[in-house]
């Protein structure tokens, strides 16, 4: 053993890969037990330090930071103007998530909106000189050039949600086709007739795939899809009262409505509510994320259950080993969908 500690020695400093090697562990797991992090095993802990011990290793995080020219912070960038950072719970949820799980590392996290062209260049201008260590993307719609300038400037990123099926940046993301399908099946074997959908902008693949999964499940009953009982809209609440006018203008005797987020059932929920349509009597709905929004609707409203606080923390455990460089860059990058739970309540 002392002689490993010479044989270290007379190479210099011990590095963090030697303590890994020898541990039989990643780098990144080095790091999270030499900084202080409970999300190792006790075991893992273990063979760490004995690792730290029999190698002599110092940890210089100062030294370590320059010499990786470091920042020591991630952006979460959400290009999305104040008004729906603030109305959808969805994105509150995705920031407790991502702060929660950054608790446990040294890094800062910069929260980014970008609501005009000019904020967008300034970003990519900020981005390009590296100066933070890796960037949180939420809210894609499929012509963002953000996703892009991130891996021609090699920058470390994770998306939630993705731009198409052929997504090239690691991502988080939830099933979205599975989800609706579960929402519209169990508004169909509820015995409603004309089911009609809400969806997101269509420019976005989480909105795509929620009328994927709608398509799905009318076809599966032997239905055909009929496009007067779909209207597109933006993931808002005036969005969603907007196109439960034009559904009930083109379908009067539609029965049921699935919308693609809790916000945008709210929304048609008043303009039922103005027709003088009951629900769950008249029209059944079934929205989208199980959002407090869902909970507190009138009356509670069944919706497709997704995980965004561990979508948050996911994203970040995804971009710190990118950022560790534990992700090969030359396979297929990191890919998390996590599982929806349809949850019953009075609207359906």
């Amino acid at each position: 053993m002392a002689g490993t500690r010479r044989h270290g020695a007379g190479r210099g400093r011990p590095t963090l890969e030697e303590v890994a090697a020898r541990a039989g562990v990643g780098r990144g797991t080095v790091s999270r037990v030499i900084n202080g992090s409970p999300r190792v095993s006790d075991r893992t802990r273990t063979a760490v330090e004995q690792a730290v011990a029999e190698l002599g290793y110092v940890p210089n995080r100062v030294a370590r930071a320059l010499a990786a020219n470091r920042a020591d912070a991630v952006a979460l960038v959400i290009p999305e103007p104040e008004t729906r950072l603030f109305a959808e719970p969805y994105f509150s949820d995705i920031i407790r998530g991502v702060g929660a799980e950054l608790a446990d590392t040294d890094l800062q996290l910069l929260l980014t909106l970008i609501r005009t062209p000019k904020e967008r260049q300034r970003l990519a201008d900020y981005l390009s000189a590296h100066r933070v260590d890796g960037v949180l993307l939420v809210s894609v719609h499929a012509d963002d050039p953000l996703p892009d300038l991130l891996e021609r400037i090699e920058m470390p990123a994770v998306l939630s949600g993705r731009r198409s099926a052929h997504e090239t940046v690691p991502y988080v993301d939830s099933d979205n086709t599975g989800g609706a399908q579960s929402a519209v099946e169990h508004l169909i074997g509820r015995g409603r007739s004309t089911v009609a959908t809400i969806t997101g902008p269509l420019d976005m693949y989480v909105a795509r795939c929620r009328l994927e999964g709608y398509s799905a499940a009318i076809r599966a009953a032997g239905r055909e899809v009929d496009p007067r009982l779909v209207a597109s809209a933006d993931f808002t609440e005036e969005g969603g009262r907007s196109a439960m006018r034009r559904l009930l203008d083109q379908r009067p005797d539609l029965d049921a409505i699935f919308a693609a987020s809790d916000v945008m059932a709210a929304g048609a929920r008043q303009v039922l509510r103005e027709h003088g349509r009951g629900v769950p009597d008249d029209v059944a709905m079934v929205g989208f994320e199980d959002s407090a929004v869902a909970r507190h609707m009138d009356p509670p409203l069944t919706s497709v259950r997704q995980a965004t606080e561990e979508m948050g923390r996911a994203m970040v455990r995804v971009l710190l080993e990118e950022i560790e460089g534990l992700s090969d860059r030359t396979s297929k990058r990191p890919q998390v969908v996590l599982p929806t739970q349809l949850v019953r309540r009075e609207s359906s």
